[in-house]
């Protein structure tokens, strides 16, 4: 049995830097770029706020998704987050209390 994935984006404002990621954890390793436990690129220029995320079926799934959008025109990302966020909300507060 293969577990599920979860493609996110991370921004520290509207229209900022991005990050994307893979996890299977979601609520977790958001937590944890929150809390600046994880070292590298979303702490140097923290990204702390949840901007786009996309659930697979298994992780396989979500890890080619993540390559596929990680070799995207920054454009492109723009676009997916406005048209499932327009507003550049932080999900994570909805997120953290249902998964």
């Amino acid at each position: 049995m293969t577990k599920p994935g979860y493609v996110y984006i991370l921004t520290n404002k509207p229209h900022g830097t991005l990050y994307t990621g893979v996890t299977s954890y979601l609520v977790q390793r958001v937590y944890r770029h929150r809390k600046c436990v994880v070292e590298g690129f979303t702490k140097r220029y923290n990204l702390k706020k949840l901007v786009y995320f996309e659930k697979h079926e298994q992780i396989q799934d979500a890890i080619l998704r993540e390559k596929r959008i990680k070799e995207w025109k920054r454009v492109w990302k723009v676009r997916l987050i406005e048209e499932n966020n327009p507003e550049w909300r932080d999900l994570y507060p909805e997120i953290a209390s249902t998964y």
